[in-house]
Order: C-alpha cells, then structure tokens, then sequence
C-alpha cells in the first residue's frame, strides 16, 4: 500500500468520526452541553491557537514530555543493553523489575509530588518512569534476537564482548529500540496530561482542560479542544517516528516483508 493511499484512508476515518459527531449532537441524540458539534470543536480549537496563555500551557506540556522521554531513553537503552546482555544481572534484578513495571504511574503521583514538589520536575519524574518500561523492554527483546552466529564470528577474531555488544547486538536490536522509544512517546503524553489534570496547578495542557472542567457551566468546547490538540500532536509524533524508523531500518523492514 502506497503512504498516499495509507493516507487518504486515514483521513477518511477522521472524517467520518468526525460526521458522526456532528451528527449526533445535532440530532439531539446527545445533549450539546456534553458533546459540541465537531464543527464548534475544532473551530474552538484554531481560536486556541491564538490564545496566548494556551500556547504557554501547550509549550510546558510539551516541555514535560520531551525531557522526560529524553531522560527515560537514555536510562533505559544502556540497562535493556546491560540486562539483556549479562543473564547474571538479569536474574538478580528481574524480580524488583516485574515488581515495578505493573504500578500504574498516576498511583505515584502524590508520592512523588510530596518527595519533589509539584513543578516540572514532578511530571518529567512520572513521565520517565512510565515511558523507561516500553523502552527497556523492546530494547531486551531486541537482544534476544540477535543472529548468534554473527557475534561468535566477531569473538573469533578476536573482539571482546563490549566490541561484540557495540558493532553487533546493538545495530541489530536498534529496530525494536526505535519501537520502544515511539510506544513510549505515547506514554509519556498520557502521563504528562494526567499528571497535569491530577495536580489541576501550575501550568500544562492539562491544567487548561482541568480548570475548564471545573467552571460554572463546563466549558466542554474549550475541554474537547485541548484534548483535539494533545491527540493530534499524539498523531504526528507517532507518524514521524513511524516515518523515521522505515527510513532508517528499511533492511529491517524488508526482512519482515513490510511495504516501505
């Protein structure tokens, strides 16, 4: 399937959820004051745009999450690298591992806003931990399918196993890293909103939606439109890194078969 093609369908199921919206509300099947139109949804959203004090609260938002997707990148490739090459160090972590990963990050929200405060720093700590699992994970899976017989011609001549870990097992697992780091951006949005709404201060996207939420009436325009634009960052970031994996891992690809 061409990316024209994969497109245009694409945009067709936007805009057919979108209709459906429309219809809905105006039909009366649901009640206004809970679900706009799309129309006044997204024309609520482009008025956002201009709107100085939402661009600030998108920009922090956005600020939160890059940092701590950073951050959990950098933490969580060298230990997927570490764990999935030494079995020792595997073994003896795995129980604390799987013990951690199934806490839902948002249960430590007021944990960590008592250790660190509530600032940007409380959501780049939350956001790092929920984004370090997809990472960490994809990375240790990469390694597992690593062509054995490719390191053991590396040890044959004589290279050590750092040598073996950089020029082999890396390259090759750096697909399922890639993966990892696009599965975890879109954690790492959900998390970063949340944590926003859950604190309901400071700055952040959503802040905004929060104390729209809160207002006599609800301003459910102005709540749908901040989460229109968390969505469609959600849906861009997710094409470019989809976009930058098949660019840089095309042998991947054409090993699994995939259209590029």
């Amino acid at each position: 399937m061409s990316p024209a093609t994969r497109w245009s369908r694409r945009a067709a199921g936007a805009l057919a959820f979108a209709a459906l919206i429309e219809l809905v509300s105006r039909t009366g099947l649901a009640d206004r004051e809970f679900l706009p139109p799309a129309t006044e949804i997204v024309w609520r959203a482009v008025i956002l745009v201009t709107d100085a004090d939402f661009r600030t609260h998108a920009l922090t938002s956005l600020l939160a999450w890059a940092i701590g997707l950073a951050v959990a990148a950098l933490i969580a490739v060298p230990l997927g690298l570490l764990l999935g090459s030494v079995p020792l160090i595997d073994a003896a972590t795995r129980s604390v591992v799987e013990f951690l990963r199934p806490i839902p990050s948002v249960a430590l929200i007021p944990l960590v806003a008592l250790v660190i405060g509530t600032g940007l720093q409380h959501r780049v700590a939350l956001v790092v931990y929920a984004s370090l699992w997809p990472i960490l994970y994809n990375t240790m899976y990469g390694l597992r399918g690593v062509d054995p017989v490719a390191k053991e011609s590396l040890r044959s001549y004589g290279f050590g196993p750092l040598a073996v870990l950089l020029r082999v097992s890396l390259p090759s697992a750096a697909p399922f890293i890639a993966t990892g780091v696009r599965l975890a951006a879109g954690v790492a949005l959900i998390l970063t909103v949340s944590t926003e709404i859950v604190a309901g201060r400071g700055e952040g996207i959503g802040v905004f939606i929060f104390f729209a939420g809160i207002a006599v009436p609800a301003r459910m325009d102005a709540i749908l439109a901040g989460v229109f634009w968390v969505g469609l960052f959600g849906v861009l970031v997710n094409a470019l890194l989809v976009a930058a994996e098949r660019r840089a891992f095309r042998w991947h690809h054409a090993q699994r078969g995939e259209a590029g």
